[in-house]
């Protein structure tokens, strides 16, 4: 049964953030080719809708459809609304939060973090906006753990993340976690974007102007990716951008918002996932192919990035089918 999505908009939605979600959710589909999710736009009040470009959107659900969603997605907006401008919801905003049942996963992108927390929901809770808001977030909803420096946050039911294009990364990891990394996989294969750019890694604030002769760490991560199964010091990959390690780490944490082996342990959880998924290999022989080394190790790292067993994992998103745990 398909995943029920709610894309709750309002006037001044970015014609981006809405079709990201459309995109993104629109194109998973099962290994017979079946959608996996059916996505729905709903506004406050059904209609005409207007965009922060020079066209408008016809929204033909209104707040009821919230009650059927097992998902519910609030993009930014670019009319700011009670709840960025006075910390709370407006009276209709709150009517329709009131329809969605317990248990129903919310999220929202870029500036709709502001009516999670205006909502309560964000209370205690680690969470992110755009970068430009967050100190009208602090000051409005000082209850909420603001991180703007990561691209999205997961807190099981409720997540958020960074600016519109960190929505199609937690569009993503939301696909991932419902399916599986086969699944998340193609559909960024499909629509050309990077398959996965961990929560944690940094946004995109504005640093200096490299200089033109700034050399990139791009080969280093390519040669990686092709040699997963091996040891991989990093004076070994800093050797293949013929620099130092103390520079070739900073310029690897300037491009990619994460140090060099925070980045291969994800390469590699990344590499086990597809494993688990796509083959019979036994638990041993994926963490040899993964670069683990060893079964325990990848359990252990498995465990840390997921919160499962390597079994438990293959058991989810392989169903029924008979395969070798090892």
């Amino acid at each position: 049964m398909a995943i029920r999505v709610a894309v709750l908009v309002r006037h001044g939605v970015m014609p981006m953030e809405l079709g990201l979600v459309h995109q993104l959710f629109g194109r998973a589909l099962s290994p017979a080719g079946d959608p996996l999710y059916e996505v729905v736009t709903c506004a406050l009040v059904p209609g005409e809708i207007r965009t922060d470009a020079d066209f408008p959107i016809r929204v033909a659900h209104g707040p009821e459809a919230l009650a059927a969603a097992d998902t519910v997605i609030v993009p930014a907006s670019h009319e700011y609304d009670e709840s960025e401008t006075l910390g709370r919801l407006s009276a209709a905003m709150a009517d329709a939060f009131a329809r969605i049942r317990p248990g129903t996963r919310i999220a929202s992108i870029c500036t709709g973090a502001f009516v999670l927390a205006a909502a309560g929901l964000l209370d205690g809770r680690r969470a992110t906006t755009h970068w430009r808001s967050g100190d009208q977030f602090r000051k409005l909803y000082p209850a909420v753990h603001l991180d703007p420096d990561v691209l999205y946050t997961d807190d099981g039911d409720v997540l958020t993340s960074a600016g519109e294009a960190s929505g199609i990364d937690l569009c993503l990891h939301m696909i991932r976690c419902d399916h599986g990394a086969a699944v998340a996989n193609e559909v960024a294969r499909v629509t050309v974007v990077p398959p996965h750019r961990e929560g944690g890694q940094a946004q995109y604030i504005r640093r200096p102007m490299p200089e033109p002769q700034f050399s990139s760490t791009a080969r280093a991560r390519a040669w990686a990716l092709e040699h997963l199964d091996r040891p991989l010091a990093l004076r070994e990959l800093a050797a293949r951008e013929s620099m130092s390690v103390r520079t070739f780490t900073r310029r690897f944490r300037d491009e990619v918002g994460i140090s060099p082996l925070q980045w291969l342990t994800q390469q590699r959880v990344e590499r086990a996932r597809h494993l688990l998924e796509e083959t019979d290999l036994s638990v041993d022989r994926i963490a040899a192919d993964a670069g683990f080394g060893t079964a325990a190790s990848l359990r252990q790292h498995l465990q840390a990035a997921l919160g499962v067993s390597p079994s438990a994992y293959r058991s989810t998103f392989r169903g029924g089918e008979s395969v070798m745990v090892g």
